[in-house]
């Protein structure tokens, strides 16, 4: 389980009431879409730049209440039936731009000097998602809201912390700089650990190795600075837990799953002593049973 804020976007999932599958449906291909122009590919800037100007273009048609008039052809699969699920349950625009904004950051840059900064990617890239869907079932008020954002922030986080090496090899680093000079590691230490790492070739499923074996490889400031890291995402996901109480039915109990996913990797980072160079954190069959206790109970 790859612990990713579109992975995990409860996309036909079962525990999800069929009279808003298509809706969500809608919303994630607008989001998977954009997000493989600003990630996937060859192209340069300018040209992915280029690519999702046009999608601000196209919301901007919606917003005008102007569908009709969308732009290319090949786009029209993604904003027709969008703008039709947009007018369809009211949902704002806002955080449709905010997406956009995170995934034109993502073309331009890969470092974040300070905590603020990387929260405030998070709040655009991560955290519209949760508001969507808190907007598809009516469930808008400021705690709801509040705790949605803090679980779409821990979970962007557990991701960040898990994916560490395989960001590297992509050319980003997620840990704030001034994060990494307080506990004296420098980014000369993620590309030399980062050159060899299995996690990089790692298939999902992959077994956790022993404590024995997991141990000792990572330096004990990088540990430090991991724990640091992992408990402010943990933190995070445990604020919101309370919102899945409260949502009714299928939708709690899909994010009580998530929820606890993220958990459950955070764990196995602490079990690999944050060592994510030699494995990278999974889920195995086994996890899942532990996480629908969890859920359940």
């Amino acid at each position: 389980m790859s612990v990713d804020h579109y992975e995990n976007f409860p996309v036909a999932s079962l525990l999800l009431p069929r009279r808003l599958r298509g809706a969500v449906h809608d919303i994630y291909r607008f989001a998977r879409s954009a997000d493989d122009i600003a990630d996937e590919g060859d192209a340069d800037a300018a040209t992915r730049l280029a690519q999702l100007a046009v999608y601000r273009q196209a919301l901007e048609h919606i917003d005008a209440g102007q569908p009709a008039a969308l732009v290319e052809a090949r786009l029209k699969p993604v904003f027709v039936p969008l703008a039709e699920t947009i007018a369809r349950h009211g949902l704002p625009l806002g955080p449709f731009f905010d997406l956009l904004s995170a995934f034109e950051q993502d073309v331009t840059t890969t470092r974040y000097e300070t905590d603020i900064q990387l929260f405030d990617y998070c709040k655009r890239s991560a955290n519209p998602v949760g508001r969507l869907m808190l907007h598809l079932y009516g469930a808008t008020d400021a705690s709801s809201l509040s705790e949605s954002d803090a679980i779409c922030t821990g979970l962007q986080l557990v991701n960040f912390w898990q994916d560490v090496a395989i960001d590297w090899h992509k050319g980003r680093v997620y840990l704030p700089r001034r994060v990494l000079e307080r506990h004296g590691v420098t980014e000369a230490y993620i590309a030399d650990r980062a050159a060899t790492a299995p996690a990089v070739r790692a298939q999902a499923s992959a077994r956790l190795k022993t404590d024995a074996d997991a141990g000792g490889r990572a330096d004990q400031a990088w540990q430090t600075l991991m724990r640091e890291q992992v408990q402010q995402a943990r933190s995070l996901l445990h604020a919101g837990l309370p919102l899945t109480s409260r949502l009714p039915g299928r939708l709690g109990l899909e994010l009580k799953l998530i929820v606890h996913g993220g958990l459950r990797i955070l764990e196995r980072l602490d079990q690999l002593h944050y060592d994510i160079f030699q494995q990278r954190p999974t889920l195995s069959k086994r996890d899942w049973a532990v996480l629908f206790w969890r859920a359940l109970t």
